[in-house]
């Protein structure tokens, strides 16, 4: 059967954008996850925090701001609220001066930007806790000015917050104190190639050339798409990223693994 996708234009980035998911996973999946943070809000009768976490390409932040909008639109779920982790970025300022070991070399922090290490995990958590309890002013990145601002959005009356980001779920030392803060999880699982195709175009996209695109992905983007994959605790939900651009839910047996594991 021929899938039918509906097209949203939406700002992501700052930048307005035509974005298209399959009527299928917006009613077999989409719907049935506000669902589940609907009903979770009412059985914990408080604030629920839920993650949304995939390897850089994803397409987590569009996807992010879609489920967002689409709470809006139906009336029978609880509206949400989405966040991005890319604001706990350190600052440019810092990462121009920083330097990390990496391969038992030194290299500038702002060189491998987007790495685990370039972001304030310790900050992260405080916010993410404060969020739980009375509301905070939460950080943003602006990818205008490349650079992060504090304290830039509040977020107070909402009741489901879904923060979306790549290392949320990350088993690796201080990251593993993120994952526990989550009430609920979904991962989005990609074939590495599929990413490297997309991650690439992004950078061409942003004014680099192929080599210096491919150059990149090889000494960054990659390293970072393979920590994600292969280093992230098991979500609620797993949803696989399909070549077209679309999703379709996992069950954790496919991958081998029980849910009573």
């Amino acid at each position: 059967m021929e899938k039918i996708f509906q097209t949203y234009n939406m700002e992501i980035n700052g930048l307005r954008q035509d974005v298209k998911f399959s009527t299928a996973a917006i009613e077999e999946i989409f719907m049935p996850f506000l669902h589940e943070l609907t009903d979770l809000k009412l059985m914990l009768d408080r604030k629920v925090i839920a993650y949304l976490v995939g390897p850089p390409g994803s397409g987590k932040t569009a996807l992010a701001q879609f489920l967002e909008q689409l709470s809006r639109e139906r009336p029978e779920v609880e509206e949400i609220r989405a966040l991005s982790m890319d604001g706990f970025h350190y600052t440019a300022a810092y990462m121009n001066v920083t330097e990390l070991d990496r391969d038992g070399e030194k290299v500038l922090m702002r060189d491998i930007k987007g790495a685990p290490e370039t972001f304030d995990v310790d900050m992260l958590i405080d916010k993410i806790r404060e969020l739980r309890q009375e509301g905070t002013d939460w950080n943003v990145y602006d990818r205008r000015i490349h650079d992060v601002l504090p304290d830039y959005m509040s977020v107070e009356d909402d009741d489901i917050i879904l923060i979306e980001g790549n290392y949320l779920l990350l088993n690796e030392p201080t990251w593993t104190n993120v994952r526990v803060l989550a009430d609920y999880s979904v991962f989005l699982d990609a074939d590495e190639n599929f990413l490297r195709e997309r991650l690439i175009h992004r950078k061409i996209q942003g004014g680099s050339t192929l080599d210096e695109a491919k150059k990149f992905f090889d000494f960054s983007d990659g390293r970072n798409v393979e920590r994600v994959l292969k280093n992230s605790a098991r979500a609620d939900e797993t949803w696989q990223v399909l070549s077209d651009g679309d999703f379709v839910a996992i069950k954790h047996e496919e991958f081998g693994i029980s849910d009573d594991d």
